[in-house]
């Protein structure tokens, strides 16, 4: 199976859905890791957080994953497709590249094709439309980009993405928290605090009524 990848603040610029290319489905399969430890997949729309909040964890001591890292490591990067300024990456062999992986704790896979791949719990972290069009401006991204970004995280794209895989999903409202205090959920999260931030309660559509 083969995914667009596109990198959070650097690369090209591709769409953040994480489409398929070629409309193949995939088959999850969700693997009980050694002595009780779990993948867990951090993702959200590009401007979410998830960088900033991955370096406090890692200064904490949580092993996290760079998904973008990990593909250029590995060579998993596939053909250029110029219309959609992106790289196709086959999910198949990522996917098994995460499975792989050795480790004594939990393991904390960031990025937004992370929700894709075999984990036992994803973390999708939201953010207010505009402020994400903002941080995109700051970035230097075309506005043609920012737009499919804003609209993506508008419409639930990636919630919507991880709640079809099956997987247990928690969802954070990034947009008034600093990284530290997404940290903070984050491991009330991992620790067993569900129920506080169960899908469904993050509405962006007042927000959208102003852009007509």
């Amino acid at each position: 199976m083969r995914v667009c990848l596109v990198e959070d603040g650097e690369g090209p610029r591709g769409p953040v859905r994480g489409d398929v290319c070629g409309g193949i489905p995939r088959t999850y399969i969700f693997p009980m890791r050694p002595f009780g430890i779990m993948i867990i997949a951090l993702s959200g729309t590009p401007g979410v957080g998830k960088s900033a909040v991955s370096l406090v964890l890692s200064t904490r001591g949580r092993a996290v994953v760079e998904i973008s890292k990990l593909i250029r490591e590995k060579g998993l990067t596939g053909d250029y497709d110029a219309d959609r300024d992106t790289y196709e990456v086959d999910l198949d062999l990522l996917d098994r590249e995460v499975m792989g992986m050795e480790s004594e704790d939990d393991v904390i896979i960031e990025g937004h094709l992370s929700h894709l791949l075999s984990v036992g719990l994803t973390v999708v972290l939201r953010c207010s439309p505009s402020l994400l069009g903002q941080r995109m401006r700051s970035r230097g991204w075309s506005e043609s980009k920012i737009m499919e970004n804003m609209e993506a995280e508008a419409c639930d794209v990636i919630l919507i993405e991880a709640l079809d895989s099956g997987v247990e999903v928690c969802e954070l409202d990034t947009t008034f928290l600093t990284p530290e205090e997404v940290a903070d959920a984050l491991e009330e999260i991992i620790q067993g605090e569900r129920e506080k931030y169960a899908p469904g309660n993050i509405d962006w559509s007042e927000e959208v009524l102003d852009w007509f």
